[in-house]
């Protein structure tokens, strides 16, 4: 059975190391390299015998970042899919990683087995999302199926999940949309009923899987 490659991205050493030895032990994966950050990332692969299926990112790295790095990636290497392995838990963070196109995010103190489950699923489905509320909502919608969904939702919701989509706070959004936080309150808690999600990441979530907004892919 071959083996899926997997580059580790990530500026503290003795963690990229020891995620390498656990990865090496999962069934069907191998590590090919470890680099340091992004622009290292770019000469591992231009010298790599095998460019990887799965990128194990960091955010927080020296010299080119994660949000650089994932932004080359889109360009460059598309084929190539992203899970991000971050100490930070910010909703707007996640966010903005997953509207570039990253395929998971997980925090770097989770259980092996939830990592070993990530890459399978991100091999087999092509996505690996934590929040458990937006299962149902992850498939593919067709033109048809789009525009009947898009009836569901006024101009000004639609307005608001595109700014939803952002790293923009409630604040901001009700400034830019003119209104005062209470009715922004309001907006976001008619859909999260009508989405039966319970968080700005679901939210998102479906705005992206849904195609109402663009990712990085």
């Amino acid at each position: 059975m071959k083996n899926h490659v997997v580059g580790v991205v990530d500026d503290h050493v003795l963690f990229a190391q020891s995620l390498q030895g656990l990865i090496n032990s999962f069934n069907g994966f191998e590590v090919a390299f470890m680099a340091r950050n992004g622009n290292d990332l770019i000469n591992k692969l231009s010298t790599c015998d095998k460019e990887p299926d799965i990128l194990l990112l960091d955010i927080n790295m020296p010299i080119m970042n994660g949000f650089e790095t994932i932004s080359w990636l889109n360009e460059h290497k598309p084929e190539i899919k992203t899970i991000t392995l971050s100490m930070d838990d910010d909703e707007e963070t996640i966010i903005k990683m997953l509207k570039a196109g990253s395929k998971g995010y997980l925090l770097k103190d989770i259980h092996p087995e939830t990592l070993n489950l990530a890459l399978n699923q991100v091999i087999e489905r092509g996505h690996y999302y934590t929040d458990n509320v937006t299962t149902a909502l992850l498939k593919g919608v067709s033109k048809k199926e789009q525009d009947t969904l898009l009836e569901n939702f006024s101009s000004r919701e639609l307005e608001f999940m595109e700014l939803a989509c952002s790293d923009k706070t409630y604040k901001e959004i009700a400034s830019e949309m003119c209104l005062s936080p209470k009715t922004i309150d309001n907006y976001r808690d008619t859909l999260f009923k009508k989405l039966e999600v319970r968080s700005r990441i679901g939210l998102v979530l479906y705005a992206l899987k849904n195609k109402i907004v663009s990712n990085g892919n």
